[in-house]
């Protein structure tokens, strides 16, 4: 007879019983952030410094006519420098126990710093879009039917974007001389849904022939290279770029950017990993992650720089 007795072997096998994991883990989902790509880049300046620095050229020099006075009056160009600071996003260290990395039939620690990184990087993404947004000047407004708000918090109606919209915007780039190529417009989900819904079945064929999935390009249409993310930009009531750290509100209005590659910049530098494995104090392994990264608008006149926010409707 067992030294348990009879009826403490089930127990005990009920006890010691491991549990059965399936062998992956269902992680976040995460912005795309392929829109980066599509900037002046400046990553090479992010271990030089705090500040990154932008000289903008003065005005040009003045042209006449069939000149009658000489000698000429001779002038310089004064430059002015535009200047955006480098910031530093960190992750919250995150522990991983001892016991998950050998009881677990998944394997928590490259879940952990995926997850971790890919979170970072849509903070990261997010702060770029609201460093490039222009201010109210730069903004024209949708005109389409009327539709429920759907930015976090907002409520009411707001109008439709529609292609008429997207067609104001390069008639705006046009005016100001823009370069016809490299131009591109970034929608969010719902946005682009109305888009769509606005084009007829023509315009919806040409739209998709544009479609370049490995430059993260979903349709071509007036010129822009169309591009889609979960969420683009969002401003407030008074015309003003929100961060998206910041709490949501009612009046909150959803909009697209539309830019040109020389008229952003960016300056991303490489995620860094640190970690502390087999700390003692902790029985386990600590990680976190750094990234520096900064931009702004390249030009002092904001040409080639245009939000598309929706109105109230």
């Amino acid at each position: 007879m067992s030294a348990f007795g009879t009826g403490s072997v089930g127990s005990l096998n009920a006890a010691i019983q491991r549990e059965i994991w399936m062998n992956a883990i269902v992680e976040g989902l995460f912005a795309d952030n392929s829109f980066l790509s599509k900037a002046f880049n400046a990553d090479v300046f992010v271990n030089q410094g705090k500040w990154v620095h932008i000289p903008n050229a003065g005005a040009p020099s003045n042209v006449v006519k069939n000149r009658t006075v000489k000698p000429a009056n001779v002038s310089t160009r004064t430059d002015s420098p535009l200047s955006f600071m480098l910031n530093e996003f960190t992750t919250d260290p995150i522990y991983i126990p001892h016991a998950d990395t050998v009881e677990l039939s998944y394997n928590k620690r490259e879940s952990v710093l995926r997850q971790d990184k890919a979170v970072l990087q849509e903070v990261v993404g997010n702060d770029f879009l609201y460093a490039w947004a222009p201010g109210a000047a730069n903004t024209i407004s949708t005109t389409g039917d009327a539709t429920v708000a759907h930015t976090d918090a907002a409520v009411g109606n707001r109008l439709k974007l529609t292609k008429s919209d997207v067609l104001k915007a390069m008639t705006k780039f046009n005016s100001d001389n823009i370069p016809q190529t490299e131009r591109y417009l970034l929608l969010d989900a719902v946005m682009y849904s109305e888009l769509l819904d606005d084009l007829t079945t023509q315009e919806s064929q040409a739209f998709h022939a544009g479609v370049d999935t490995a430059n993260g390009i979903v349709g071509k249409l007036y010129s822009f290279n169309v591009m889609i993310r979960s969420k683009a930009l969002r401003y407030t009531a008074a015309g003003v770029a929100k961060e998206w750290t910041a709490a949501g509100a009612a009046t909150d209005n959803a909009a697209a950017l539309a830019w040109h590659f020389n008229s952003v910049c960016r300056a991303l530098g490489e995620v860094v990993a640190f970690e502390n494995m087999s700390d003692p104090t902790w029985y386990g392994d600590i990680y976190s992650f750094l990234v520096r990264a900064g931009g702004r608008p390249m030009r002092a006149d904001v040409k080639g720089l245009l939000a598309i926010v929706q109105a109230t409707a």
